[in-house]
């Protein structure tokens, strides 16, 4: 390798010498002319564009301290002058500006007491001024000064006790316009009013109570009557009729939506009518014969193992593997052999040819030093001396058909090592395979099953109640329904059998229920079907309110609307729709929508 001139050696260092002091020269200059420009806006009482200069050198250089001395003066500098418009300002009387200007200077120095005290007179000020609109009713105005001064003194008392005054007000406010509204008969108004007053101040008005007792009066305005009659008993079973009472009709229906059981109704209430008449109840026993099994175990035989006969599979397969694998050796090991007797053929040709032409050069060497001796002319080179004679170059092929051959034994070296490697593996994993299988039993122990048959019997006890109902509109006076004739009927079953010690089969006797239970669940299945074609009607009901409450979404703050979503939402208190819950609770500032529904 040549040696690297003393000129290229140190002209690496050189240049990065260079580049550090040129990034120095240019930080030096960057800073300096930050400074400079600071220096320059302080004076001309620019003090944004200062105050950027000095960041700019402060991020050049964070820990010049020069700097931040400026950098604290100009502030210092700065407050002053705004301090000084602060008080321009306050005199004017615009108290919101003045605070403004004071809370930016306090925020340029937090040492600046002229300015924290004009801010403390500020903000007192501006409390007294929110002290006289409550006084004057002027609620919002009053509730916005308390605001802006606690957006700069969270804690100042008198701000918080106003805050809590403007909310009291509130509550006052609208719980006098709940009650208007009240005695004006529009109820869902005033329960909204009642809920925002609660809203404002939980406490300050009796408004939750009035909301409860007005959401009653609007549920039992909009309630769905079901007028049930006494059941009419032609099958004489008391137990199942007493189960298709009015209490067990209203125990089944939802509580959340005002649906109302009851055995008279007013006039002019929607709702319907249901006749019930208990047709008959008829209990059904049968017993029926089968036969089971049961699976025992009867002794153990000797099989053949068959994990050996897969590890003798797999120990077959790999010897085949083995055979392969060996005989692909055989084959890479000969052609190693003939090409390395080639290679030795070339090899010994090769050098024949070197030791002419070694040989041949020799001589001409001699003969160049003869015709130099006998040279009458000193100095001069005869032309024996050519130096070129030697270099006849008459071995090339033979040189280049060794190297040739020297490169195809070498990768036929690489592929019988490799051969080998595998041999060597496949033996291992041929002789793993045979311990398995010298390892494993020929024979395995099997248990034999047999099973034993024996009698069962298949009690079954049914109860079926035949229930004929009615539903009638009860604005509906001219339609007559048809009734509906249903049967219900509840069965359960149980099987037993003797028990047998030596076949493991227990005795199981017959638990069926008795028939006055299945009888009073056959009743509840009869009234649970009623229960829900009473939901049904009711559904088709509060649907066509619904339709009615969204076409008036458009104006969802107007009076009539309100009554008429109000109602809605009581009818759907168990899925309200939230196209309808959503915008009405919105347009009457309530955060909590689903307190209409009394959640």
């Amino acid at each position: 390798m040549p040696a690297r001139s003393p000129s290229t050696s140190s002209c690496r260092p050189l240049a990065v010498l260079a580049l550090c002091a040129l990034f120095f020269v240019s930080g030096c200059t960057a800073f300096s002319r930050a400074v400079k420009e600071g220096d320059q806006f302080t004076s001309e009482h620019k003090w944004a564009e200062a105050e950027a200069a000095y960041l700019r050198a402060l991020a050049v250089d964070p820990e010049a301290s020069e700097v931040t001395v400026k950098l604290r003066a100009m502030r210092k500098s700065w407050s002053e002058e705004v301090y000084a418009e602060a008080e321009r300002v306050h005199g004017t009387g615009d108290l919101p500006a003045a605070q403004k200007l004071l809370v930016r200077a306090l925020e340029l120095d937090g040492e600046n007491e002229p300015a924290r005290a004009l801010l403390t007179k500020t903000l007192d000020a501006r409390v007294e001024a929110a002290q006289k609109a409550l006084k004057e009713e002027r609620l919002q105005d009053a509730r916005a000064e308390f605001d802006a001064v606690l957006s700069v003194s969270p804690d100042h008392p008198a701000a918080r006790k106003g805050v809590d005054a403007v909310q009291v007000a509130w509550a006052k406010r609208w719980f006098k316009t709940g009650q208007q509204l009240e005695e004006g008969g529009k109820l869902g108004n005033a329960l909204l009013a009642y809920l925002r007053a609660d809203q404002e101040r939980v406490g300050a008005t009796a408004a939750r109570e009035r909301a409860e007792a007005v959401r009653q009066k609007l549920r039992d305005d909009v309630a769905f009557l079901v007028v049930a009659t006494p059941v009419e008993d032609k099958a004489e079973s008391p137990d199942v009729a007493q189960r298709l009472g009015a209490g067990r009709l209203a125990s089944m229906l939802p509580k959340e939506v005002p649906i109302r059981v009851v055995t008279e109704a007013p006039e002019s209430k929607v709702g319907v009518r249901l006749d019930l008449t208990l047709e008959r109840v008829l209990p059904l026993k049968v017993v029926e014969q089968s036969q089971r099994s049961q699976r025992y175990l009867a002794g153990n035989r000797s099989v053949p193992n068959p994990r050996r006969r897969q590890y003798e599979d797999k120990l077959l397969q790999s010897e085949r593997t083995m055979e392969e694998v060996e005989r692909k050796q055989a084959v890479a090991l000969r052609d190693y052999l003939r090409r390395q007797a080639e290679l030795n053929t070339v090899r010994q040709t090769a050098e024949r040819c070197r030791e002419r032409e070694r040989q041949a050069c020799l001589k001409l060497i001699q003969q160049c030093g003869d015709a130099a001796s006998e040279q009458e002319k000193p100095g001069s080179v005869p032309e024996e001396c050519n130096p070129s004679a030697c270099a006849t170059r008459q071995c090339g092929q033979e040189e280049q058909l060794l190297a040739s051959n020297a490169a195809v034994v070498q990768q036929l070296e690489k592929v019988l090592d490799g051969s080998l490697e595998q041999s060597e593996n496949q033996r291992r994993d041929v002789q793993r395979n045979r311990d398995l299988v010298f390892r494993e039993p020929m024979t395995v122990e099997e248990p034999m099953y047999s099973d034993f048959v024996f009698d069962v019997e298949l009690h079954r006890l049914t109860v079926k109640a035949t229930v004929t109902s009615v539903l009638r509109d009860l604005l509906a006076t001219q339609a007559v329904p048809a009734p509906v004739t249903q049967d219900y009927d509840v069965m359960h079953e149980d099987y037993s059998h003797k028990g047998y010690d030596r076949y493991g089969v227990l005795a199981d006797p017959v638990q069926l229920r008795s028939e006055l239970e299945l009888r009073v669940d056959v009743g509840d299945k009869a009234m649970g079907d009623l229960a829900r074609r009473v939901m049904e009607r009711f559904d088709a009901y509060r649907q066509k309110r619904v339709e009615d409450a969204r076409r008036g979404m458009v104006r969802p703050g107007a009076e009539d609307v309100v009554e008429t979503s109000v109602r809605v939402l009581l009818l759907t208190a168990d899925k309200p729709p939230a196209d309808i819950l959503l915008p009405v609770a919105q347009a009457r500032g309530l955060q909590r929508p689903e307190s209409i529904l009394g959640k």
